[in-house]
């Protein structure tokens, strides 16, 4: 029963209705998390809402309508995560994956075609040959280029080749985005970070307009120095 999903259990950031059925369309394993992705078919059909079954959302991704960061996806169970770039060319939809302030997923309007994509570095590791591999927060790994990378800091990616097009470090007056907690959503320049030692979780201060918000580093994303690098979108 592993390749089903009932609706009840679904992920709480999952935007669906809870009780009109029982079982719903599950997601294969892929770049995302669970928590943090929806499958395809249920973007199609119950968040963009062009398509009212799912028999029509499957003849939609056969035609090779809908990509996903540029590459055009077929398959409806493909999970699509956070800061992944949904587009509807015919259409002339694009959207951003994000997470609302109550924590569900979100798809945020761009203007239009957007050709890069953010990812958080996770974590670096050192491989065959003393070669240092980074591991992102989508699921790509990817050799670093040069010198400097650090967890925590971002990469801008041009799409669909995923080639580094730009190096964002996490420090002091970098601009970022809080996805998850309760300030999720909130975008601002870091203030600060704080270290905690034992088994707690490191801390950052995060200033929007007048406010200071304090939010985990995990849920911290720089999309930029002094501006955004990315489209980041309009709440629909």
């Amino acid at each position: 029963m592993s390749g089903h999903q009932k609706r009840v259990a679904a992920p709480k950031t999952w935007p669906i209705t809870r009780k009109t059925n029982t079982w719903i369309v599950n997601t294969n394993p892929g770049p995302h998390n669970k928590s943090l992705s929806m499958p395809l078919a249920l973007i199609v059909r119950d968040m963009l809402k062009i398509a009212n079954t799912l028999g029509e959302t499957k003849k939609i991704l056969n035609a090779e309508n809908v990509l996903v960061d540029g590459r055009i996806r077929k398959n409806p169970k493909f999970p699509v995560g956070i800061f992944d770039v949904v587009a509807i060319p015919e259409n002339k939809q694009y959207y951003r994956m994000l997470l609302s302030p109550n924590e569900k997923l979100e798809l945020r309007s761009l203007e239009g075609p957007d050709g890069k994509k953010l990812c958080k570095i996770t974590n670096k590791t050192t491989i065959k040959g003393g070669k240092v591999q980074l591991n992102l927060h989508d699921g790509t790994n990817m050799l670093a280029t040069a010198e400097g990378y650090a967890p925590g800091d971002s990469l801008i990616l041009s799409l669909p080749d995923k080639n580094i097009v730009k190096h964002l470090k996490f420090e002091e007056g970098s601009t970022a985005i809080i996805v998850g907690g309760k300030h999720s959503g909130e975008t601002g320049s870091i203030v600060k970070k704080r270290v905690v030692h034992g088994s707690g979780l490191n801390a950052v201060t995060v200033k929007t307009g007048e406010r200071e918000l304090e939010t985990l580093e995990k849920y911290v994303y720089v999309i930029g120095k002094d501006k955004p690098e990315i489209m980041v979108g309009e709440r629909n």
